[in-house]
């Protein structure tokens, strides 16, 4: 294995690639993929059974066991006994799929309930599903944004919000982070317009919230909507598990919900949750909702059993904050620079060497810790990192362990550079 790659070379120097032919990326492009095959196959690992908090990991011909601090499964719940009976069932009786969009023949009853249940938990008028998260966040602004129109991001937003944002044909602008008077001033500069200000509930690489409190002034007195994406905090946060809207009561203030059933929810696609009117629209104008394939009912049904566990039992929440809240207080103890994150998600930022930041990952792959690098350009060059992701089903042992690894590796390291 080599431990060397070209520090000056990232994934965005290709995206415009000099190849005369799109089908084949360029040579330069190849030879620097081969270059850094020894950093780069720590993407799409491989991993054996479901996302719990210990898992088989391939390293090289052997199979490793790992603490897995990659896996957004916040809750706790794929492995969920009762929710892997409920898609066994379901399985059983409607088959393996949808087989057909929900605007004509996708939606089975469950559907249907779990919309329901949905915009009743949420405390929203109407709810519609989509069959993955990226697909639903991307579809849900582009069809409501047009040409003319304004979509005002953070910053740090996820690219699927700018993706959407981009495929409306609206300007698209974007604010400093979390900065109320740099949103204020983009407000004014665009007065007149229709315009749609788009935050994310906790921000996916930095794990920090959005400081609705404060943005949510900005947009009363602009009288300009929310657009939230809960993807990292539903179930996670807020009194009942609605996500950092609930967490600060700003629910006046964000008439339009968007998150991901990927994370908490352990499974695959998204939702919205907002006015009926709204929704209403959205079915026909999103097209990732109309043109594609319904969420499969078995899936749908693992949906609806892990929402009727979180509602009825808040120490899945209370034990995900005491894990996060020990495993966070442990590595600022190690002096390791966390970012702003006050959640789950938990930055561990080592700055812009390229080359520790793979072999780090790869010494503590082999000795049992399951973490990802996040390179350049998904973070700025000087905040390279790993991402760890708290969970409710993470032991004290498991922390623990994990701990000591990154105090050998990581801690051990940063200290003689």
């Amino acid at each position: 294995m080599g431990t060397h790659i070209d520090t000056d070379l990232s994934l965005a120097d290709f995206f415009f690639d000099n190849s005369d032919d799109p089908l084949k990326p360029s040579e330069e492009y190849r030879s620097w993929r081969e270059r850094t095959r020894w950093a780069t196959e720590l993407y799409e690992p491989n991993l054996f059974g479901a996302a719990g908090p210990r898992v088989e990991v391939r390293r090289g011909d052997v199979r490793v066991q790992a603490i897995n601090l990659t896996s957004y499964n916040y809750m706790g719940l794929v492995q969920h006994p009762e929710v892997i009976e409920a898609a066994q069932r379901a399985l059983s009786h409607y088959g393996t799929g949808a087989c057909g969009s929900p605007l004509l023949s996708g939606q089975a009853d469950l559907h249907h309930e779990l919309e329901q249940k949905l915009s009743t938990f949420m405390g929203r008028e109407s709810t519609m599903l989509f069959n993955s998260g990226f697909g639903g966040a991307m579809g849900t602004i582009a069809g409501l944004l047009r040409k003319g129109d304004v979509a005002i991001l953070d910053a740090r937003c996820h690219l699927s919000l700018i993706a959407g944002a981009n495929l409306s044909r609206a300007k698209t602008l974007f604010f400093d982070h979390n900065d109320p008077a740099s949103l204020d001033a983009l407000l004014e500069q665009t007065e007149g317009k229709r315009r749609l200000v788009v935050v994310e509930g906790i921000y996916s690489m930095d794990g920090d919230m959005a400081d609705l409190p404060r943005l949510a002034e900005v947009t009363r007195k602009h009288r300009c909507g929310i657009f939230i994406d809960e993807a990292h905090s539903i179930l996670a946060w807020g009194e009942h598990g609605r996500g950092v809207v609930e967490h600060f009561h700003a629910e006046q203030d964000v008439p339009l919900v968007f998150a991901t059933f990927s994370k908490s929810f352990a499974a695959v696609g998204g939702f919205v949750s907002g006015r009926r009117e709204t929704l209403e629209y959205l079915r026909y104008y999103s097209h990732p909702y109309g043109f594609s394939c319904a969420l499969p009912p078995a899936v749908v049904a693992g949906l609806l059993k892990v929402l009727e566990i979180v509602t009825r039992d808040g120490s899945l929440r209370q034990r995900l904050h005491e894990n996060t809240n020990y495993f966070r207080g442990r590595l600022l103890e190690m002096g390791l620079n966390l970012g702003d994150s006050t959640t789950q998600v938990v930055p561990i930022v080592i700055g812009s060497d390229r080359n520790l930041l793979y072999e780090l990952c790869h010494e503590m792959n082999d000795r049992g810790l399951f973490l990802a690098p996040v390179d350049y350009p998904s973070v700025a060059e000087d905040q390279l990192r790993y991402r760890a992701a708290v969970t409710a089903a993470h032991t004290r042992e498991d922390l623990d362990q994990a701990l000591q690894i990154i105090d050998d590796t990581i801690v051990k390291r940063l200290k003689r550079t």
